[in-house]
């Protein structure tokens, strides 16, 4: 219909009748009274509370439109009611986490629910390094060699009791050392007669070769290769002249301070093996009882 001059308001970028200016639920006179626009149709604020305001999950009151809606996973607060639910500190432009339907502020859910460390016993916090190792979990600076206490970091470490030991205190006061040059045995070590030797260490006492992968004994606990030790120490054969040294499982026979080898010990004359026979002498050669007859 027509409105005449003093007759009409403005609303919303239309011309209305004072009278059909009116909250669109309740039908009440908006003429110099405050509403909400809400889906393009006028409503009075009661009537928009009623409607559409979310009910804050502390108070449980609505949020009118003279206070802030702050939300989260489509729940609700006025902004002086969004506050830890522990310490009631306000939460509005601060960190916060929720647990069981609470929020928190960052220092009480990490108080109680953080994961904590088994060095100093206190939680681990946002942006924190987490170091873990058999089932146990320490911050950075707690993780830390158990003889100089330094912390580990990113180095290298050898476990030790259940404990973290760093390599260079490892190899001071754990490591075994070479019983020749006192260096650390790091891989491949040998041992002999209870002590342990690097490979290359483990030599021959006359020529210095290395004894790891060779046939050895020794004489007052020294090491010597077979060649060493038959040049050294072992029995000559009376026929051959070479050192009857033992290895590999070699027999010999001795007879009146004269030794052989199994395999030398045969008549001179017609070479028959005399092991487990009877034989002759005859200055100093072995003889059959038949080639002595001759």
């Amino acid at each position: 219909q027509l409105i005449f001059s003093g007759e009409y308001t403005k609303a919303m970028d239309e011309n209305y009748h004072k009278d059909h200016l009116a909250c669109h639920n309740c039908d009440k006179k908006l003429v110099a009274c405050r509403y909400i626009v809400k889906d393009e149709n006028p409503h009075c604020i009661p009537c928009y509370q009623e409607l559409y305001a979310h009910n804050c999950e502390e108070c449980k009151k609505p949020i009118g439109p003279d206070y802030k809606d702050l939300s989260y996973k489509d729940r609700h607060w006025h902004e002086f009611c969004f506050k830890c639910c522990e310490c009631q500190k306000s939460l509005v432009d601060q960190p916060f986490a929720p647990k069981n339907d609470n929020i928190y502020c960052s220092d009480c859910h990490d108080k109680n629910f953080a994961a904590r460390c088994d060095g100093c016993g206190e939680p681990f916090r946002g942006g924190m390094k987490k170091f873990e190792y058999k089932g146990k979990q320490w911050h950075e600076e707690c993780f830390v060699c158990m003889v100089c206490k330094q912390p580990i970091r990113n180095k290298s470490f050898i476990p030790r009791e259940n404990e973290a030991v760093c390599v260079p205190c490892y190899e001071e006061q754990f490591a075994q050392k070479c019983s020749k040059c006192n260096g650390v045995i790091n891989k491949g070590g040998v041992a002999y007669k209870n002590q342990p030797w690097h490979r290359e260490c483990f030599t021959c006492t006359k020529c210095s070769k290395e004894l790891a992968k060779e046939k050895f004994t020794s004489k007052d606990d020294q090491p010597y290769c077979a060649e060493c030790y038959g040049e050294l120490f072992a029995k000559k054969c009376c026929r051959c002249s070479k050192a009857i040294t033992g290895f590999g499982g070699t027999k010999f026979i001795s007879f009146e301070d004269r030794h052989w080898h199994s395999d030398c010990f045969v008549c001179y004359k017609c070479q028959a093996s005399m092991v487990g026979k009877g034989f002759l002498m005859n200055e100093g050669d072995i003889l059959c009882p038949e080639c002595g007859r001759n």
